[in-house]
């Protein structure tokens, strides 16, 4: 790597985070969060009665999320149809993000969470999480913290934040992390490859650095939107 990455960042160095909050008029909540060239659009619907009655749970809501692919987000056109993949990523990402939420308040009812990334180029699910995040604030959300996630890995020897999609690509390792910071509770955590647990420890303290700085970013970002003009 000779100290710098193929895009020329530092090894802990995120990309450019962009937020947008509010993208969408006829949802509840809806935000769009980018990671440099990875961008992703979630939209909020709900609390609402759960039909057919079956799906109901009497002592919780019940959260749903739907990821998936714009065909134009990639180089290659994408299928349109759900894969495998979009349906496996929208498991993960429920289960990101349901910690957070106070289900039991809600019996009967369905929360729906719809995410589109219009733009891949790497990290795609933790992109994800954090514009679902801050969608399911927007829409009014009782959630006991924002979930913040973020990438790291090791790419020639080296220990990285926020993988590209050639990073993510070539990598030695890569892990996945999702926490509410203000609770210091993951919320998830996979890996790929193969790491001493040296290593481990240091990509995990380097993830949640990294999501206190997401954090700080979602949260000016909420409150730039509802501070009162003086």
């Amino acid at each position: 790597m000779n100290g710098k990455r193929i895009d020329g960042r530092e090894a802990n160095e995120m990309r450019k985070v962009e937020v947008k909050l509010d993208v969408i008029s006829r949802a509840d909540g809806s935000a769009e969060f980018a990671f440099g060239k990875t961008r992703a659009l979630a939209c909020v619907y709900g609390p609402k009665a759960l039909y057919p009655k079956h799906l109901q749970e009497y002592e919780k809501g019940i959260l749903r999320c739907r990821y998936s692919m714009a065909p134009y987000s990639v180089d290659e056109r994408k299928p349109p149809a759900p894969d495998r993949r979009s349906i496996e990523l929208s498991k993960v990402i429920r289960l990101a993000l349901e910690p957070a939420i106070f289900l039991e308040d809600y019996p009967k009812t369905g929360i729906d969470v719809y995410i589109e990334i219009t733009e891949a180029d790497g990290s795609t699910r933790v992109t994800a999480i954090n514009a679902a995040s801050l969608a399911l604030a927007l829409a009014g959300i009782p959630m006991r913290d924002l979930v913040c996630a973020c990438s790291v890995g090791k790419i020639d020897n080296t220990l990285v934040v926020d993988l590209n999609g050639k990073e993510d690509n070539f990598s030695e390792a890569d892990v996945v992390f999702a926490m509410m910071p203000s609770k210091g509770k993951i919320t998830l955590l996979q890996m790929d490859g193969v790491l001493t647990r040296e290593e481990f420890n240091k990509l995990i303290e380097m993830a949640k650095q990294n999501c206190y700085k997401i954090y700080e970013i979602q949260k000016n970002a909420l409150k730039e939107k509802y501070k009162v003009s003086e």
